[in-house]
């Protein structure tokens, strides 16, 4: 039995060493994992797994709509507080995601470009942090110039986010092939309402009658089941939606 449960922790650090490698993970992380199985596994599901599931997103989704709500300008307040007495690297990131996520693209655009230029450039999370705030602040050829190379160099990170920004980023840009494969392998590969929403108005756009009928009919399944905050925190989308097929629904 000893050797059973060791042969599981085995596995189960295999497993996440895998994740590791795909994602771009830092090479210490193999170390962790097969040194120490099974707490090397509890803290790399803590620390990188989980914060980058669906789970966790739609989570952290729900708490900024719920923060927002409650005390609109507080993280932001609170991150360039910390910021001002810390002017740390990690200080300069939380801000930036901060100012994104409050709406303020272009100041979450100056923040990102400076960890750009920091001992973080090349960290992953940056990268797509700050091609996210251009994307918001109408820099498509910006925020496609970071995303390219990073999918090209880590294909497993945050791939269906990855494959949505990118969508919008070509689509920005005028490259609609592009833009419409993107979001086919987002609905392909995961299925989200996010996807399915994107891939819709691409189809729409594109006079791709059949594809937008398909996804459409998805959609409204979908939405039919959500409950009344899962629909909210999708409210901007569907309003986008809705004004492209010329609805109303809420």
């Amino acid at each position: 039995m000893p050797y059973l449960g060791l042969g599981l922790h085995f596995l189960v650090a295999l497993f996440f060493a895998i994740h590791a490698v795909r994602t771009g993970r830092q090479m210490y992380w193999l170390l962790i994992l097969f040194s120490f199985p099974l707490l090397g596994s509890i803290v790399y599901f803590a620390a990188v797994f989980l914060p980058h599931s669906q789970i966790e997103r739609q989570a952290r989704l729900a708490g900024r709509a719920i923060g927002r709500t409650l005390d609109p300008g507080r993280e932001v307040r609170e991150a360039q507080a910390d910021f001002d007495l810390t002017p740390t690297a990690y200080n300069q990131m939380r801000l930036a995601g901060a100012l994104l996520d409050n709406g303020q693209s272009a100041e979450a655009v100056a923040q990102y470009d400076a960890c750009l230029r920091g001992p973080f450039a090349a960290d992953p999370e940056v990268i797509f942090g700050a091609a996210r705030a251009k994307l918001a602040n109408g820099q498509p050829e910006a925020a496609l110039a970071l995303l390219a190379p990073l999918q090209a160099k880590q294909p497993g990170f945050r791939s269906e986010e990855m494959a949505l920004e990118l969508g919008r980023a070509y689509a920005g840009t005028g490259r609609a092939e592009e833009a419409g494969a993107q979001f086919e392998t987002a609905v392909e590969r995961f299925g989200g309402i996010e996807g399915r929403v994107e891939l819709a108005l691409w189809a729409l756009e594109s006079g791709r009658q059949a594809l937008a009928e398909r996804e459409l009919q998805e959609i409204a399944h979908a939405r039919r089941h959500m409950t009344k905050h899962t629909r909210g925190l999708h409210q901007g989308l569907f309003r986008r939606l809705d004004a492209a097929v010329g609805g109303g629904k809420g």
